[in-house]
């Protein structure tokens, strides 16, 4: 979720900054590999960390020939692993 002052981007314009056409973004929402913010008239609006987001499938996609299916399999590989860090660094730490 984007922080409060982070910039937002509407469709067009976050398309353009990763390369990619509007409605490559559609397809990857309707896959479930994207989530982006709605407006109250149903606009869609891309934080930064979507945008990288979509910059990451497009890698995985074009670099290393993952479909969407595997693409799905490792965002949500790398974000469990994400978390399994952060209870590590917390369990780590000294316990007053």
């Amino acid at each position: 979720m984007a922080a409060k002052n982070e910039p937002l981007y509407v469709i067009s314009v976050a398309a353009r900054m990763a390369g990619l056409h509007a409605q490559t973004l559609r397809h990857y929402e309707r896959a479930g590999l994207l989530a982006p913010r709605r407006s109250p008239g149903n606009v869609r609006f891309y934080s930064t960390r979507d945008i990288e987001r979509v910059r990451r499938i497009r890698s995985l996609m074009e670099d290393l020939g993952v479909n969407l299916a595997g693409v799905e399999v490792i965002l949500r590989l790398r974000e469990r692993i994400g978390a399994l860090e952060g209870e590590l660094a917390q369990l780590k730490q000294p316990q007053i």
